[in-house]
């Protein structure tokens, strides 16, 4: 049996370089992974918007997620890989950390931002810092 593998992916350049990676090693990986993009819903909020209005923003926020998916999953079909595509709604960093822990994944293969400046890292961290620190699998930072 394949071990499960977790990519998260946003819209960044580092989830591009990330998966463009995994294809270029796809003889060291399964040929199955999952890749995860999480809409963001502390960015959609806003308090001045009236809740219909935030309905049609998750709408267009989850469609535009599906064809990000749809986009990343392309490069690594096109290496041969087998790919599930999975959309949530939430926090990127708890949602991330859930789906590995909870559903049994063996690893999680995350691109990691450069930095930002490090006291910004120190007091915020990053999607990858947390992931990293959170998840009970491997995590495979690039």
């Amino acid at each position: 049996m394949e071990p499960k593998i977790l990519v998260p992916v946003d819209g960044s350049t580092t989830a591009s370089r990330t998966l463009e990676r995994i294809a270029a090693l796809r003889e060291r990986f399964p040929q199955s992974v999952t890749l995860l993009h999480v809409v963001d819903v502390d960015r959609l909020a806003y308090r001045m918007i009236p809740d219909f209005q935030m309905e049609m923003i998750r709408d267009n926020a989850r469609k535009a997620g599906t064809e990000l998916l749809d986009g990343r999953a392309r490069i690594l079909e096109a290496a041969g890989f087998e790919v599930a595509r999975r959309l949530e709604i939430g926090a990127p960093r708890e949602l991330i950390v859930r789906v590995a822990n909870e559903e049994g994944f063996q690893l999680v293969v995350i691109g990691r931002r450069e930095s930002t400046g490090e006291i910004r890292d120190v007091l915020f961290g990053s999607v990858a810092n947390f992931v990293l620190h959170k998840v009970k699998c491997p995590v495979l930072l690039f």
